[in-house]
């Protein structure tokens, strides 16, 4: 059955007009998911001037990177639990508020073994975010809006990532680097507490959903639970899970590249001074939001129009990381630097058409168990991401820029290839009828 045929049934059901206050909770999310990645790539701006301040070689500053990485990775499987066994109200404002902290204390390291343990514990906090986020969404948006939901919620975390260089260079350059990790933490408090106050994990529990609401999402998606007791032996023994993580694998080496050594790569290779260094490392992913929108909405138009789930997600997420694999090279080996950048915002368009299809998959596979999914896939693709962190220093000390990129080439065709044989249509586990 197409998902979407369950959606006018339900409403007419109902007998009244349903409210949204499933897409106040999209919105919610997306705010996060922005928050997330300006409090992560703060940073990454602030390297050059931080290297200057503790006298710290390019090899140094990646492992710096990679200890915020290195914990993301291993704490994404404890922060979906949280968020399945627990609900994400709670959990997800329990995150926020611990790397919310440790933003803060960032501005209060002294060397670069103390700003190591500083990220790493700032990494653990924001472990939790993606795969409790995704549980939130997986009890409140319908089918045919799973596409889009995860493209405009990356899409807000790439905005994040593309807005927050501006403002940290600004920043750096009137008040130190250490100020803009005081005020984006604030950020993140302010929103914990809207998340807690507004925020239930069923759309049964919340005053503002009307009858015609909850029957909209309970006809499509069941009436769920609010916590979950995680079959993991079930879940792991899949093979889907693997590949899907796998994919994502190549794919967070390949964007990680892009909010950690991407302004560096603008301020010794191509030349740019502080302020301009900011704007060109924003354009790229200014470019990776549009691609947010327009791989999530054209997924989900597929699905409306019946092509199904599997060709729906698998054709728009191989054209993504095909375009890549001919942009990112391409750019690295052009000699001018403007129209080298132009090359990057091609190939991040292509590499983010990829990530809410991604993330759309975990809800088509995962159901009730989505945070854990999630959070199997990116913690595999969050070890990309910290090796991509730590390793780049050194190919680029050795090879140059121009082998740091190709390697993300080649990892680009491997994704796609891989999602060749993802099948979204295909639960990984469905409760028994009557389960508890």
């Amino acid at each position: 059955m197409n998902p979407a045929a369950v959606d006018a049934p339900a409403a007419a059901a109902a007998g009244t007009r349903p409210t949204r206050v499933r897409h106040v909770v999209l919105w919610l999310t997306v705010l996060a998911y922005l928050i997330t990645y300006m409090d992560r790539v703060v940073i990454s701006t602030a390297a050059p001037s931080i290297r200057k301040e503790f006298d710290l070689s390019p090899e140094t500053m990646g492992w710096i990177f990679a200890s915020f990485q290195f914990a993301y990775a291993f704490f994404q499987i404890p922060g979906g639990w949280l968020g399945d066994r627990f609900g994400p109200r709670r959990a997800l404002t329990g995150v926020v508020l611990w790397w919310s902290t440790f933003t803060a204390v960032t501005a209060l390291t002294w060397s670069a073994s103390s700003m190591m343990v500083c990220r790493f514990l700032f990494g653990m906090g924001e472990a939790g975010a993606f795969p409790i986020a995704t549980r939130s969404l997986s009890r409140w948006m319908l089918p045919s809006e799973r596409g889009w939901a995860q493209g405009v919620t990356h899409a807000g975390a790439r905005l994040g990532g593309a807005v927050t260089p501006w403002f940290v260079a600004g920043l750096i350059v009137a008040f130190g680097w250490r100020m803009p990790f005081v005020l984006f933490a604030l950020l993140g408090i302010a929103w914990a507490g809207l998340w807690f106050t507004y925020y239930r994990d069923r759309p049964r529990e919340h005053p503002s959903v009307n009858e015609a609401e909850r029957a909209l999402i309970e006809g499509a998606l069941g009436a769920g639970k609010a916590r979950v007791k995680v079959p993991w032996r079930i879940l792991l023994s899949r093979p889907q899970l693997w590949l899907l993580s796998a994919m994502y694998f190549c794919y967070a080496y390949c964007i990680n590249i892009f909010l950690t050594w991407f302004p560096t790569y603008l301020h010794d290779a191509r030349g740019f001074d502080i302020a301009m260094m900011g704007m060109m490392a924003s354009m790229p992913l200014m470019a990776g939001v549009l691609g947010d929108l327009a791989g999530g909405w054209f997924s989900d138009r597929l699905v409306r129009r019946g092509t199904g789930l599997k060709m729906a997600r698998r054709a728009v997420a191989v054209a993504g990381f095909l375009v890549a694999a001919v942009m990112i090279p391409l750019a690295a080996s052009m000699a001018d630097p403007v129209s080298s950048v132009a090359c990057f915002c091609l190939a991040l368009f292509g590499l983010e058409l990829t990530v809410g299809v991604s993330w759309a998959v975990t809800l088509d596979i995962g159901g009730d168990y989505a945070g854990s999914v999630s959070a199997v896939m990116n913690t595999l693709g969050n070890i990309g991401a910290a090796i991509a962190a730590a390793v780049t220093g050194y190919i680029v000390a050795s090879s140059g820029w121009f082998a740091a990129f190709s390697v993300l080439a080649v990892l680009c065709v491997i994704a796609a290839l891989l999602f060749l044989v993802i099948d979204a249509s295909q639960r990984l586990h469905v409760e028994p009828e009557g389960a508890a």
